[in-house]
């Protein structure tokens, strides 16, 4: 018998369709990626370097870091609905405003503006953990994520395309056309989902001492950030390294971007066959390892002379791989760690994973130049790959002292 409330598309009074979430939560991805192709292009049009330009992504992660705190506790007190409607309508308006910017100050105003729509990655998942029970949330996030997936495979296709053919602004018109269409099916399918409000944001700071004080918290939170941070820090640097270092052009440096996320799409696939088998602390040795294997050959060749397109993204794939087994196990790991905090740790991790990532995609921009190449970028993701692994160890150290 199922316990999933009747779901009625295209009306309010019922629950959200599943589309409606797959949405809300895809066209946060993909205004995080879509325009990485283009940013050697804007660098140019605004008169900037790429360190500066580089801010519309490592700002906006930044941004998001913030919002993922706060958002829940503030969809508690006022409800889903009005919180994605709300945020879905300040992307549109910041998404106009991109467009029209005519100085790097103003563009990257109206950039950290767009980061309103990742309240979608959240309250995506916290609508299905309203509906339904906790063993059927699993499935229905998996669907919501699974949908979710593909976005970052083909958003810098698209992105790159759209400049190749119209130029860079074509691509945040396409998102401001995304947001409007979002925008009309949230409003006319989302109906609130909310009936007890769940930890405000007063309780969850007072929660915080506890998670702070666990090691194992702690080893699996930077887990993730420097796994993902593998990952950030190539976001970074990719558009410099496909554009001015290996000349490729807007939509071959997009489909170059895919690379990972179709390895990280193989790497969800063998977590959710395997992590029960084999325990998510050996599952998150294993995507750790594959990260280091992939990314430490690559910088071998890389230090020997041999550097191609084909052979840096063609490695990147284990980057993603990796990552895909990796994460959803320590994710795992660390809402484990303190039960009872799981909503608190779930948004405490995601902040830290996400401003993590933020740092080093700024930190990756700052390293590169036409005279240093690809190594850098080589060091640095092979660098916080291995830090991955070691928080892994620790935390299966501080497991066996029973800590």
């Amino acid at each position: 018998m199922s316990n999933i409330p009747t779901v009625r598309f295209l009306d309010r009074s019922t629950p959200p369709h599943i589309v409606t979430l797959i949405l809300i939560a895809g066209i946060s991805a993909l205004n995080m990626s879509i325009f990485l192709p283009s940013l050697t292009a804007m660098t140019d049009y605004f008169q900037t370097d790429y360190a500066t330009m580089q801010f519309s992504l490592s700002g906006y992660l930044a941004m998001t870091a913030v919002l993922q705190i706060f958002i829940g506790p503030v969809s508690d007190k006022i409800g889903r609905r009005p919180v994605v409607i709300g945020s879905m309508m300040i992307f549109v308006l910041a998404s106009i405003g991109t467009y029209f910017a005519t100085s790097i100050t103003v563009f990257l105003a109206f950039r950290m503006l767009q980061a309103a729509v990742a309240t979608g990655l959240v309250l995506s998942r916290a609508v299905v953990r309203d509906m339904v029970p906790q063993n059927q949330a699993a499935s229905m996030i998996g669907y919501v994520t699974m949908g979710m997936a593909l976005v970052p495979m083909v958003g810098p296709m698209i992105g790159g395309a759209l400049d190749e053919l119209f130029g860079w602004h074509a691509t945040f018109l396409f998102l401001t056309i995304c947001g409007v269409g979002v925008l009309a099916i949230s409003y006319f399918d989302q109906g609130e989902t909310l009936t007890d409000g769940g930890m405000s944001f007063h309780d969850q700071l007072r929660s915080y001492p506890e998670l702070f004080a666990s090691p194992r918290f702690w080893g699996y939170a930077l887990c993730a950030a420097f796994a993902s941070g593998a990952f950030f820090a190539l976001l970074g640097g990719a558009s410099f390294i496909a554009g001015t270092v290996f000349g490729l052009s807007p939509l071959w440096s997009g489909i170059a971007l895919g690379a990972p996320a179709i390895g990280y799409a193989m790497g969800n696939f063998l977590s959710g066959l395997y992590s029960v088998r084999f325990g998510i602390n050996r599952m998150a040795i294993v995507g750790t390892a594959i990260i280091i294997a992939g990314l430490g050959t690559s910088l071998a060749l890389g230090l020997v002379g041999i550097q191609h397109p084909l052979i840096f993204f063609g490695f990147c794939s284990f980057l993603g791989l990796g990552n895909g087994i990796a994460l959803p196990n320590v994710t795992a790991g660390l809402l484990s760690v303190r039960p009872h905090l799981a909503g608190t740790a779930s948004g405490l991790g995601s902040s830290l994973m996400v401003g993590g990532g933020a740092a080093l995609a700024q930190y990756a921009s700052t390293l590169l130049n036409a005279e240093t190449g690809v190594l850098p970028l080589q060091w640095l993701m092979f660098s916080t790959a291995v830090a991955s692994l070691l928080c892994v160890l620790f935390v299966i150290w501080r497991g066996a002292k029973k800590a």
